[in-house]
C-alpha cells in the first residue's frame, strides 16, 4: 500500500479583514486568500447546520473543493459536533479516502458519497448532505418537490431522486450510484435517508440545502393538508430563474454567514 503523502497547507495564509455586513463580495487576489475565505464559509455552513438543528449524531458532511489541489476536498472530522468546529478543525482529503492534513479520521460515508460526487462532476465544488428532520422524511415518498410556492420553484426540474437504499453509504460504488442519480441535477433526493445538495460554490450549495429543508417543510404540512395547487411550468421556470441563479443563491447565503460569524466568532480559530 502506497504510503500517504501529507499536504501541509497554512490555513491561516490569506486572512483577509472581515467581510462587511450584507450583499458584498470578497475580493481574492491569490489563492491562498481564496482558500481561506472559502474555509471559512465551510466553517460557518457547519456552525448553521447546528444553529438550525441539522446535526444528527455523527452524520452529514460538507465538502469544498480545494481551489489548488482539485482533486482534494475539506470535510468535517468524524466525531466532532458541528457547533464545536473550526476552520482548524477540518480535514483535507483526497479522492482516495486519504486524510492529508489534519489529525482525525474522516465520516466514511463522506469520502464513499462525495470522492465520487466530487470527481464525476468538475463543476460542483461543494457538497452538503445531512438528515435534517424535514427532508429525510420527505425522503420517504420517492417522490420530488411539486412547485407549490415561490421557494419550491428554486428547485424545479434541478432535482432527481436517488431511489435505491442500502444501508449507511461504506462504499464508493455506492457513491457512483449517488452522482449517478444526480447528474447533471443541483440537488438529490436519498430515498429514505435525507437530501444532498450542491454547488459551484460552498455559498451557494449550503443556501440550496437550507431552501430545500424548508421547502420539504412546507410541501409535508400542504399535502397534509390536502390537495394543493401547483404553479404551472412556464411560471415555476421564470421564477427559479430569478431566485435561484448562482447570484441570487449567493446574496442569500450572506446574511446568514455575517449572522454566525458574529455570534460564534470562534468558528475562525
Amino acid at each position: 500500500m502506497a504510503k500517504v503523502i501529507p499536504i501541509s497547507i497554512d490555513i491561516n495564509k490569506g486572512k483577509l479583514p472581515n467581510k462587511p455586513k450584507g450583499i458584498e463580495m470578497v475580493e481574492c487576489k491569490t489563492i491562498e486568500e481564496t482558500r481561506r475565505d472559502q474555509l471559512q464559509r465551510l466553517t460557518a455552513g457547519f456552525r448553521l447546520f447546528s444553529h438550525f438543528g441539522f446535526d444528527e449524531g455523527v452524520a452529514g458532511h460538507i465538502t469544498l473543493r480545494d481551489p489548488e489541489f482539485s482533486d482534494h476536498f475539506w470535510v468535517n472530522p468524524l466525531g466532532v459536533h458541528f457547533s464545536q468546529i473550526k476552520i482548524s478543525d477540518l480535514l483535507l482529503v483526497n479522492h482516495d479516502g486519504e486524510v492529508v492534513q489534519g489529525e482525525r479520521p474522516v465520516n466514511v460515508a463522506a469520502f464513499a458519497i462525495h470522492s465520487r460526487l466530487h470527481k464525476a462532476r468538475p463543476d460542483v465544488n461543494a457538497a452538503a448532505h445531512s438528515h435534517s428532520l424535514y427532508g429525510r422524511t420527505f425522503s420517504t415518498y420517492g417522490k420530488l418537490l411539486d412547485p407549490i410556492s415561490q421557494d419550491s420553484c428554486a428547485f424545479y426540474e434541478r432535482q432527481a431522486i436517488h431511489n435505491h437504499f442500502s444501508g449507511v453509504v461504506e462504499e464508493i460504488e455506492e457513491g457512483d450510484r449517488i452522482a449517478n442519480a444526480l447528474g447533471d441535477k443541483t440537488v438529490l433526493f436519498l430515498q429514505n435517508h435525507g437530501i444532498l445538495t450542491t454547488g459551484p460554490s460552498i455559498d451557494i450549495a449550503l443556501w440550496y440545502y437550507f431552501s430545500l429543508e424548508r421547502c420539504c417543510h412546507s410541501q409535508l404540512m400542504a399535502d397534509a393538508a390536502g390537495e394543493t395547487t401547483k404553479i404551472p411550468h412556464d411560471t415555476a421556470i421564470k421564477t427559479r430563474e430569478f431566485i435561484a441563479n448562482e447570484l441570487a443563491a449567493w446574496a442569500s447565503f450572506q446574511p446568514l454567514f455575517d449572522m454566525i460569524t458574529e455570534k460564534e466568532p470562534d468558528l475562525l480559530d
